[in-house]
């Protein structure tokens, strides 16, 4: 189901209205491009060479075969982001925690969108028979991905220092995580 957001803004060219949906097949080639931007600009991803769209969509049909949410937003008919749930570890104790990715184009950062993606993975999680979310942000420097999970809900519960190597220097791994549905997860039937 979509869930649209509406604030026109005259000193915008293009309309803000932001549409939130399930990706389809046909995104993989936008999906692509947003994150082989923050691959080969940014630190949020700890790959180092950008996956084309054969990979990303395998990933994706990895993703939705469990019947994980992997959501889009549009503006004007333009994919400005995306996110998913996958699976937080593969050993089937952790199955009812799920770790999240959200990536928003680059032209579009600041704008809001992360957090309507983020509120729509979350809505979407607790409506699933996931009790977790762990968010696992690349680069203790990210203050922006930081801040919206806070504002999420999400509580720091620690840090990797200096797991990763990437443009020349160590980055740390920031781990988050926040509850889905009641405080006290109900064990749930499955």
């Amino acid at each position: 189901m979509p869930l649209n957001t509406a604030t026109k803004d005259a000193a915008t060219p293009h309309s803000t209205e932001i549409t939130i949906r399930d990706a389809v097949i046909e995104d993989i080639p936008a999906i692509t491009a947003i994150y082989r931007h923050h691959v080969l600009h940014g630190t949020a991803s700890f790959e180092e060479e950008a996956p084309d769209a054969t990979e990303i969509g395998n990933r994706f049909r990895a993703i939705r075969d469990k019947c994980m949410p992997y959501l889009v937003s549009i503006r004007d008919d333009v994919i400005v982001g995306y996110c998913y749930a996958s699976t937080y570890r593969p050993r089937t104790a952790y199955r009812h925690t799920v770790e999240n990715s959200i990536y928003v184009a680059p032209d579009c950062v600041g704008q809001g969108v992360g957090s309507l993606l983020m509120s729509a993975l979350i809505e979407r999680c607790e409506a699933g028979p996931w009790r977790q979310m762990v968010a696992a942000i690349g680069d203790s420097a990210n203050k922006a991905s930081i801040t919206l999970h806070q504002r999420h809900g999400f509580e720091m519960v620690g840090t990797f220092k200096k797991v990763g190597y990437k443009f020349d220097r160590w980055l740390d791994s920031v781990l988050m995580q926040r509850s889905l549905g009641e405080d006290s997860p109900v064990i749930p039937r499955s």
